[in-house]
């Protein structure tokens, strides 16, 4: 049933956003050149790795990440719209719209036992998580909340985090941790919470498979 939904919201929002898409494509272009698209690989269902696609936000180079997010950057980050590509994920069913956040793949061997369990359902445009803080909670916060999600996910639950999910975007509400331009990096303890306002640097441009990519904002 939850992936009838996901087909059927992706069939629904294709017609809406298309037109978005393509503008947003052609500023893309205009403000980064190419690439236009984000790629990086991500945990999925059961651990399997996905590549997951959303839309530039960042200058390459080698300054730290928030020297690099550029101001269009922070206004697709700070509306979601970079989260537009991933429809291609959900509609290979790589990802659904809601489940727990997909995060990096050298995130992998940081998780406990308990954390992993958000593994066990397919990862999510938005999710549980994103409703109840977002980027400004704990990682600790974050995976109880992931893993409360998949002890309790259904139907209706997933509607009601769509609901509250488009209420947060138009409010624009917990997109950064306070004084940091993206989020800090997941340790598997809370040294994650202490990091810099200028993390260590990521490479935002293409697919790099090999290359320990910070999130920025999962």
């Amino acid at each position: 049933m939850k992936r009838i939904l996901d087909i059927s919201l992706v069939l629904i929002c294709i017609p809406c956003f298309l037109l978005p898409i393509i503008c947003i494509s052609i500023l893309q272009k205009i403000q980064f050149g190419s690439p236009i698209f984000f790629h990086q690989e991500r945990i999925g269902l059961n651990g399997r790795r996905f590549f997951i696609h959303k839309f530039r936000t960042m200058q390459t180079g080698e300054e730290c990440d928030a020297e690099r997010l550029t101001p269009w950057g922070r206004f697709l980050r700070s509306t979601s719209l970079d989260e537009l590509p991933e429809l291609w994920n959900v509609w290979r069913g790589e990802m659904s719209f809601v489940g727990p956040r997909p995060l990096p793949t050298h995130y992998e061997k940081r998780y406990s036992k308990e954390q992993n369990r958000r593994h066990s359902v397919r990862p999510g445009i938005t999710g549980w998580a994103q409703i109840n803080g977002r980027n400004t909670i704990s990682w600790d916060r974050q995976f109880k909340l992931d893993c409360w999600y998949v002890d309790n996910h259904s139907i209706m639950l997933d509607l009601k985090i769509l609901f509250l999910t488009i209420k947060e975007v138009l409010l624009r509400k917990n997109i950064n941790q306070k004084d940091q331009a993206t989020r800090s990096e997941f340790f598997g303890n809370e040294r994650s919470e202490s990091q810099s306002p200028c993390p260590q640097h990521s490479t935002q441009t293409s697919t790099q498979p090999s290359t320990p990519l910070n999130d920025h904002e999962h």
